[in-house]
């Protein structure tokens, strides 16, 4: 089932790391806090790295972060701004306006830059230096359930992301009371179908190109053995 507009809630990836007011405003610590109408509009900003632009190198090199980070990333910030500035969406949280925009073509480009803001937050924060292993011990139970072992789980992640064609991302969610994976095109997220996302791998080529040139499977497989954070889907799915 589609969740509405009203009901749809992201979950917190960092209280710290997500939206803040500006023009005096307070700094909202929820993601997608909102300011009312008698305050100011909402002032989307790029929330920092949980790392250093260098701390998963070689595996994802300083260089792709600063690309994909400081001018893709800050890029869909910038657009999103300017894109809601003077409508009924300047004063919505990034919650409110995914929602609110998902699958209206004429709002196509305020979706998916909200999207895209939201789902690269998301997938920094399902990365982590030294990560891989295995899952905390309650996710640990629910991979197996679904999927009979975390590799199988691992192997069916890496097959979503290397066989979505084109743009897009790979992800690790929560389905009712079941563990999946399913993948998204462009700027697509899978909360907008009901779905809590736990982990996400980005598979747009600005994500691997310069590491990886056309070797998609590697750069997957690199982050699936030793950047995926499994501690972040832990405490989603605790959410």
């Amino acid at each position: 089932m589609i969740s509405s507009p009203e009901t749809t809630k992201l979950p917190v990836i960092n209280r710290r790391d997500f939206l803040h007011g500006s023009a005096g405003a307070a700094l909202l610590y929820a993601m997608g806090g909102s300011l009312n109408r008698a305050q100011a509009a909402v002032v989307h900003t790029l929330p920092p790295l949980p790392y250093p632009e260098n701390a998963l190198a070689p595996l994802i090199s300083a260089e792709t972060i600063g690309f994909h980070y400081g001018k893709h990333h800050k890029g869909y910030v910038d657009n999103l701004n300017k894109f809601v500035t003077g409508t009924e969406f300047a004063d919505l949280s990034l919650e409110k306006i995914i929602a609110d925009t998902a699958g209206q073509a004429d709002k196509a480009a305020i979706f998916n830059n909200a999207a895209q803001v939201w789902n690269h937050t998301f997938y920094w924060n399902s990365l982590k230096a030294n990560g891989g292993g295995e899952p905390p011990v309650v996710l640990k139970q629910k991979i197996e359930a679904a999927f009979g072992s975390v590799d199988a789980c691992k192997k069916e992640m890496a097959g979503a992301a290397t066989g979505q064609f084109g743009s897009g991302w790979a992800w690790l969610v929560f389905d009712g009371d079941k563990i999946k994976v399913v993948k998204t095109g462009n700027a697509d997220v899978p909360l907008t179908k009901g779905m809590k996302p736990l982990l996400t791998i980005d598979v747009w080529e600005h994500a691997y190109y310069l590491d990886y040139q056309n070797r998609r499977g590697d750069y997957v497989n690199a982050v699936l053995d030793k950047l995926i954070n499994w501690g972040f889907a832990a405490d989603n799915l605790g959410k």
